[in-house]
């Protein structure tokens, strides 16, 4: 089974969520995990999406939108063997 295969079978199932890149959708998976930061004074968002790399290309700097609000990229990499990528958002 490749990516894109599992990707639709999780959309079908209605396990991700449409992020908007330069007014194309496509559905990702989005992640928002807290981390601590401050010598665990404090609590972070590291907000993150997971999408097959054949259905969107993001650079560092691009901007999307995720359930309406926009995300800076900060960083773009390959998992595994390159089909799927993740790249990590700021929020702006």
């Amino acid at each position: 089974m490749d990516v894109a295969t599992l990707y639709e079978a999780a959309r079908s199932a209605g396990l991700l969520t449409p992020v908007t890149v330069a007014g194309t959708t496509v559905p990702c998976a989005f992640r928002a995990p807290d981390d601590t930061v401050l010598d665990g004074l404090a609590l972070s968002r590291d907000y993150q999406i997971d999408y097959p790399a054949a259905w969107l290309t993001l650079a560092v700097g691009d901007t999307v939108e995720v359930a309406g609000h926009p995300y800076q990229v900060r960083e773009v990499r390959a998992i595994g063997d390159g089909t799927e990528h993740r790249a990590w958002l700021s929020r702006l």
